[in-house]
């Protein structure tokens, strides 16, 4: 475990566990309505690389096909929420947004950006200045390329 905890994490029974290959500075906060069905409430994520994290107890992780472009990652004894990950075609492929509230610690880590802005619910409001992106904004950033576009 590094010294703040940051680069490794569990789900809630320990069943699943993992050690990030860089320690991340920042997380984010996701308010569409998949991302607050999945996590409970805000997602909070951490941008992973692919090839950035190494799990132990991979095979207690399930997936679920959450849209045409992307999928959730679960444990399948607690059912911890554990990552969302683009599965279509292009350059974000593989891109894991690993789900913040796993992890040891969050000393260090500050929230930066706020995406799905249009959709986040009027009974709560994050501290501090971030980067607010909506909908039509982040779909533009890391949707796919439609079929006839250049990848």
């Amino acid at each position: 475990m590094s010294e703040t905890g940051t680069t490794t994490g569990k789900c809630l029974c320990g069943a699943v566990s993992y050690r990030l290959e860089t320690a991340p500075d920042h997380i984010d906060a996701c308010h569409c309505s998949m991302c607050r069905r999945f996590s409970g409430g805000i997602e909070l994520g951490i941008e992973v690389p692919p090839g950035g994290i190494t799990w132990q107890g991979e095979d207690f992780i399930r997936t679920f096909a959450s849209s045409d472009w992307a999928e959730r990652g679960f444990c399948s004894r607690c059912g911890s929420s554990l990552f969302w990950r683009m599965t279509a075609p292009g350059p974000a492929q593989g891109l894991l947004s690993l789900s913040a509230g796993t992890l040891d610690s969050f000393a260090g880590l500050e929230l930066t950006t706020e995406i799905y802005i249009d959709h986040k619910p009027a009974a709560y409001a994050m501290a501090g200045e971030t980067r607010k992106m909506t909908e039509a904004e982040v779909i533009a950033a890391f949707a796919p390329p439609s079929e006839g576009e250049s990848q």
